[in-house]
């Protein structure tokens, strides 16, 4: 059984491909995990490949009733708002990252696919074929563990129903393919929004006492980070407090960019935010920019890369 499974990536496109030998999913708004359910336990490693396992506990007791000796599921841990939609910010603070009454029990995951299962590796058979082994196994669940559904319309369709009720985007999938590590265009993914992740180089203070007012972004060029712009929208009072206080702990004398902004506040890039944002500027800068959360580099996650000639 492998220790660890690079994921299977989705490519960015800006249209749903058609034909009967595609699948369609929802694009879940949480963090790509792997449960291993092992002899004896049950591991949660994250995308890049980080043990979590402490930080959900439901899901890795609801893992331990699945009716399987060995399995890899890949999925997304999510927590669903009033109207069933998965929401970044909750999960987060479900987490423990920002001020919420959200437990961690409310952690649900979806499972999309099956990796391994009962000693045999099923990477090498198609997606129609893991997933005629998934289903069984988690179909029906209405525990933390649960099946993310194939949704049987036209890509086109669902993508437009898909936007008009405020999900994140979908996700279609090539049934006869079999499960490859690393981005490629087997998977596909349609946002509805443009969102991305951005490491945080800094912030200007709020006016509020204790409060951020503004982060301050970068993007990825080749080994350098270049500044992006800020965003001052997304969150509550409580949640702007709480991100100073993470802030404050890793403030530094030597800033990650080339930047000079009065008042500004730097820190080291080790914290990557979820931006959601309407366009790029002439000069490259985020527009129109809402904070939809944060998380640690080292969860393994991308952050954005700019091109080399930007």
């Amino acid at each position: 059984m492998p220790a660890r499974v690079e994921p299977c990536l989705a490519a960015l496109v800006d249209k749903p491909p058609e034909g009967e030998d595609w699948a369609y999913e929802v694009k879940w708004d949480g963090y790509r995990l792997a449960v291993h359910v092992e002899p004896g336990r049950v591991r949660i490693l994250t995308r890049g490949g980080y043990d979590w396992t402490d930080r959900f506990p439901s899901i890795v007791d609801d893992a331990r009733r699945l009716a399987v000796k060995t399995a890899i599921l890949d999925g997304e841990a999510v927590v669903l708002d009033d109207l069933g939609r998965s929401d970044f910010g909750m999960l987060q603070r479900a987490l423990g990252r920002l001020p919420s009454a959200v437990e961690a029990g409310a952690i649900v995951f979806y499972a999309f696919d099956l990796l391994y299962l009962d000693g045999r590796d099923l990477r090498r058979l198609p997606l129609r074929e893991r997933r005629r082994l998934l289903e069984p196994l988690v179909a029906g669940r209405e525990g933390a563990v649960r099946l993310s559904e194939e949704v049987q319309a036209d890509g086109e369709e669902f993508y437009r129903v898909a936007c008009a009720h405020g999900l994140e985007g979908i996700i279609a999938k090539h049934r006869e393919k079999t499960y490859r590590s690393g981005r490629g265009e087997w998977w596909r993914k349609i946002t509805c929004k443009r969102r991305d992740s951005f490491v945080v180089v800094g912030y200007e203070p709020s006016t509020v006492p204790r409060a951020i007012g503004r982060l301050l972004l970068a993007g990825r060029q080749g080994e350098a980070f270049v500044y992006v712009g800020g965003c001052g929208t997304g969150w509550s009072h409580k949640e702007s407090v709480k991100l100073r206080e993470l802030l404050d702990e890793i403030k530094t004398n030597e800033p990650a960019v080339v930047l000079r902004r009065k008042g500004a506040v730097f820190v080291r890039p080790l914290l990557v935010a979820e931006v959601e944002y309407r366009a790029w500027t002439d000069d490259r800068k985020l527009r129109h920019a809402s904070f939809k959360g944060i998380r640690p580099v080292e969860d393994g996650g991308e952050v954005y890369e700019l091109s080399i000639k930007s």
